[in-house]
């Protein structure tokens, strides 16, 4: 089956990739993750990726970065035995393998891990790409752009900040909606329940 190209007009109804807690990306865009738990923002959505499409996530990360994934790390959140991993030797390499990988329409999730954030031309190739593989055959493509800090790069479809938020006896992250084109900003608090499950529970804004 084909996928129709997905237009840029915010009023579009695009597919969209659930994650727990009933907060949703859109497929066929690039978003931003940040924060110092950006790294399990990516595994989650990675996990959710797998079980929507049953598609391969490609992750790509410098070669000179010193810390690696963890396969048993990711594997509470996502199955590491079908995640593809790439570290190009040139920060200019990093983007280009990104957008090389969403046009080719084949992998459910691109992830790049980024040493500085991107300029607003070379997300809008990012975005176009997406838009191209999704209207191929396979699986329709989510990009996410891991970015240091707080992030900021223009042009991202949403942006998300996530960082460690532990209690004595359980794990847990605080997780915000920083900016969204079709959706107001959002927090949430993740912990993991009984089962295995990871539970989202909102939280205001405003404390």
């Amino acid at each position: 089956m084909t996928h129709a190209l997905l237009a840029r007009d915010t009023g579009t109804t695009r597919p969209a990739l659930a994650l727990p807690g009933g907060f949703a990306l859109d497929q066929g865009r690039v978003h931003e993750g940040c924060g110092p738990a950006r790294h399990v923002f990516a595994a989650l959505v990675a996990g959710a990726a797998q079980a929507a499409s049953g598609g391969e996530v490609l992750w790509i990360a410098p070669e000179w970065a010193g810390a690696r994934l963890n396969p048993e790390g990711l594997r509470r959140f996502a199955d590491p035995g079908r995640m593809l991993f790439a570290t190009p030797r040139r920060e200019e390499d990093l983007l280009w393998c990104a957008e090389e990988a969403l046009r080719a329409g084949c992998l459910a999730l691109v992830v790049a891990e980024l040493p500085t954030c991107p300029a607003l031309t070379p997300v809008r190739r990012l975005q176009l790409a997406a838009e191209a593989g999704a209207a191929t055959a396979g699986p329709v493509p989510l990009g996410l752009l891991l970015t240091p800090g707080a992030g900021g790069a223009r042009g991202a479809e949403t942006r998300w900040w996530m960082a460690p938020a532990h209690a004595p006896t359980a794990e847990g992250w605080r997780l915000e909606r920083r900016r969204a084109r079709r959706a107001p900003p959002a927090r949430w608090h993740l912990a993991w329940e009984g089962g295995g499950r990871l539970a989202a529970t909102a939280q205001a804004m405003a404390d």
